[in-house]
C-alpha cells in the first residue's frame, strides 16, 4: 500500500513539474526578408607589365621603370593615392643572372590597384604604353559600407516579419506579442558580380599602332544582397 502511495506522488510531482515547464503561450512562426542591390567601390585590378623591344634588332628595351614610370604617373593624374597601387610580384625585374645569360631577357612586374570603379581605371590603363601592358583582370571587390548594409537588411528583415506577423495575429482578432526567437538564416558570403561589358581591358590593348582608344562607360552590374530571418512571436 505505501508503495501504492509512493507511485502516485511520484507521478503527481512528475505531472505538476511538466505543467510548469510547458509552454502553452500561443506563437506564430514567420520568415522575414529584405534585399538590395549595390555596385562595388572598391576593386582590386591585377595589373602585368612586360618590358618590350622597340625595334626587331632586341636592343632598344622598354623597361619596367619606364613602364611602372607610367603608370604611377597614370594612378597620381587620376587622385588616387599611391598607397592604392601596389607590387604583386617581380619576375626577372632583379634577375641579373638571368639579363646576363640572356640579353633579351625581358623582365615583368605584377602590380594590385584599388580603384572606384572601372572607368576610373579605363583612364589609367589607356596612359600606360599598351605593348608593355601583359594582363589586368578584377582580382577581387568590395564596399567600403558592406557591413552597415549587411545589418540594415538584417534589420528590415525583422521588421518584415513583425508585420507579416502581426497581420495574420490581427486577421484572427489577436495581437502580436514580443519575439521569442529570432534565428539569422543567412550564410553572409557574397556573390560575385558580372561585368555590364567586359573590355574593360581591352582600352590597354586597343590599337597599338598609337590610335586613341575608344573609351566607354564600364561598370559593374549591381550586386543583389538578399537577408531571411526566422522569427516566433507571442499572441496574445
Amino acid at each position: 500500500m505505501k508503495k501504492l502511495i509512493i507511485a502516485a506522488i511520484i507521478a503527481c510531482t512528475s505531472l505538476s513539474a511538466m505543467s510548469q515547464t510547458a509552454d502553452l503561450r500561443k506563437k506564430i512562426e514567420v520568415n522575414g526578408s529584405a534585399e538590395t542591390e549595390i555596385t562595388p567601390d572598391e576593386i582590386y585590378i591585377a595589373i602585368s607589365l612586360k618590358e618590350y623591344f622597340k625595334d626587331n634588332n632586341n636592343k632598344k628595351r622598354v623597361t619596367i621603370t619606364e613602364l611602372e614610370k607610367q603608370l604611377q604617373t597614370a594612378v597620381a593624374k587620376a587622385g588616387i593615392p599611391k598607397e592604392d597601387l601596389m607590387i604583386n610580384n617581380v619576375s626577372g625585374y632583379t634577375d641579373y643572372w638571368n639579363q646576363k645569360k640572356d640579353p633579351n631577357f625581358l623582365a615583368s612586374k605584377q602590380y594590385k590597384l584599388k580603384v572606384k570603379d572601372l572607368n576610373s581605371f579605363n583612364v589609367i590603363i589607356a596612359a600606360v604604353d599598351p605593348k608593355g601592358i601583359a594582363s589586368t583582370y578584377v582580382e577581387s571587390y568590395n564596399h567600403s559600407k558592406i557591413t552597415q548594409l549587411k545589418n540594415d537588411l538584417r534589420v528590415k528583415a525583422l521588421l518584415n516579419a513583425k508585420d507579416k506577423a502581426s497581420a495574420l495575429a490581427s486577421a484572427l482578432g489577436d495581437k502580436l506579442g514580443s519575439a521569442l526567437l529570432i534565428q539569422d538564416l543567412n550564410s553572409d558570403y557574397n556573390v560575385q558580380p558580372m561585368y555590364a561589358r567586359a573590355n574593360y581591358a581591352l582600352v590597354a590593348k586597343a590599337d597599338a599602332a598609337g590610335n586613341e582608344a575608344e573609351m566607354s562607360d564600364i561598370d559593374f552590374k549591381k550586386i543583389k544582397l538578399q537577408y531571411t530571418v526566422n522569427v516566433t512571436f507571442e499572441i496574445k
